[in-house]
C-alpha cells in the first residue's frame, strides 16, 4: 500500500489559512523517447519496491530518461513489464530480508558497473485506531518504512561514498508533516523517516551525497482510499471507538471523488529530486496537500488543531 494521502483540506475549507499562498508545485511531462539499450555511461538508480505504483512510474520514467535501472521487488515476476527493457535489471530485494539487500546491490553493480542514486520507494499502511493493533503490527510497521529505508541506505552508502557522488531519494508522505486519525502508526513510521532523512542529510553532505524527501498526497492508483473500511473492519477496536471510527470513514469516504493525481505525477517529482542536482531537501509532490503542509508549517499551533477537530468533529 502506498501514499493516498490527505486531500480532504480544499481551499475553500481554508480561507484564514491561504492567504498570500504561492504553489511551489510544478509538473512536467515524461519524455516520450525511451532508451531502448543499457549504456556503461548512462547513471544507475536502484528502486526498492517497483512493481507497482510509484515505484513501477517511476522506474520507467528513469529508464525513458536513459538512466540504467535497478528495480527490485519482493517477487520479480511481477515486474515483467520492466524486465523486457534492456537498460532495466529487475531483481529481488526484501527491505526485511539483509542478504537480499547485499545481493540486489551487488548484481547491479555487477551489471552496470555503479549506483548513482537510490530511490527507497518500499512501503505500506496500517489503518485503524492505535489501541487495536498489536505490538508486533506496530513492529512491523516500522521494519518496513523505517528499518527497511535505513538498512538499505546503509548497504549502499559505502558504495556511494567511494564514487563520491549520489543521491537518496526516500519517498515520504504528507502524513510525514501532518497527523490523521485513523493512521497514527503510519503517520508516525513517515514521522521518522523525515527526522532521519533531514539528519542525513547532514551527514552526507560532506561525502557529496544529496538526501531529498517526496513527500506525495492522494494518488489515483494506489487504492489506499478504497481499502481503507475494509481494513478498518478487521482491525479490532475497543468498544467505545465505534463513533468515531465511522465519523471518521465517512470524512475520508470524501477523498474519493477528489481530484488526485497519478503515480507518474508522482514519479516525475521522484526523478526530478534525483536528477536536479540542487541542495533542495523536500518536494511536496501533489498539489492536493499543499494547502495543508502549508497550514501545519506556517500557522499557529491552535490554528491548526481547532481545523483538524473540526473537520473530524471531534469535540
Amino acid at each position: 500500500m502506498r501514499d493516498w494521502v490527505d486531500c480532504f483540506i480544499s481551499r475553500a475549507a481554508l480561507p484564514s489559512l491561504l492567504d498570500n499562498e504561492k504553489a511551489s508545485f510544478t509538473m512536467t511531462s515524461p519524455s516520450s523517447s525511451p532508451s531502448s539499450s543499457s549504456s556503461p555511461s548512462a547513471k544507475t538508480v536502484l528502486i526498492t519496491g517497483a512493481s507497482t505504483g510509484f515505484g513501477q512510474s517511476t522506474a520507467q520514467l528513469f529508464a525513458q530518461r536513459g538512466w540504467n535501472v535497478i528495480a527490485t521487488m519482493r517477487e520479480p515476476a511481477a515486474g515483467a513489464a520492466l524486465a523486457a527493457l534492456n537498460n532495466v535489471l529487475v531483481t529481488r530485494l526484501d527491505v526485511q530480508d539483509l542478504p537480499s539487500i547485499d545481493a540486489a546491490i551487488a548484481q547491479g553493480i555487477a551489471r552496470f558497473g555503479r549506483i548513482d542514486a537510490l530511490v527507497n520507494n518500499a512501503g505500506f499502511g496500517l489503518f485503524g485506531v492505535f489501541e487495536g493493533f498489536s505490538r508486533d503490527k506496530v513492529r512491523q510497521q516500522f521494519d518496513v518504512n523505517v528499518f527497511g529505508v535505513m538498512d538499505v541506505t546503509r548497504a549502499l552508502l559505502p558504495h556511494l561514498r567511494a564514487n563520491g557522488a549520489g543521491t537518496v531519494v526516500n519517498v515520504s508522505s504528507g502524513a510525514g508533516v501532518f497527523g490523521l486519525p485513523m493512521i497514527s502508526l503510519y503517520t508516525a513510521s513517515k514521522f521518522a523517516l523525515e527526522g532521519f532523512s533531514e539528519s542525513l542529510a547532514y551527514e552526507l553532505r560532506s561525502q557529496g551525497i544529496a538526501v531529498k524527501i517526496v513527500e506525495p498526497g492522494g494518488v489515483v492508483e494506489t487504492g489506499f482510499g478504497n481499502r481503507s473500511a475494509s481494513e478498518a473492519s478487521q482491525t479490532s477496536a475497543p468498544a467505545g471507538y465505534e463513533g468515531f471510527v465511522n465519523g471518521a470513514l465517512k470524512v475520508f469516504d470524501g477523498l474519493r471523488s477528489a481530484r488526485l493525481a497519478t503515480s507518474h505525477d508522482v514519479a516525475q517529482v521522484i526523478f526530478d529530486a534525483a536528477s536536479d542536482g540542487t541542495d533542495r531537501l523536500r518536494y511536496v509532490a501533489t498539489k492536493d496537500i499543499e494547502p495543508l503542509v502549508k497550514a501545519r508549517r506556517e500557522t499557529s499551533e491552535d490554528a491548526y488543531i481547532a481545523l483538524m477537530r473540526s473537520t473530524f468533529s471531534i469535540g
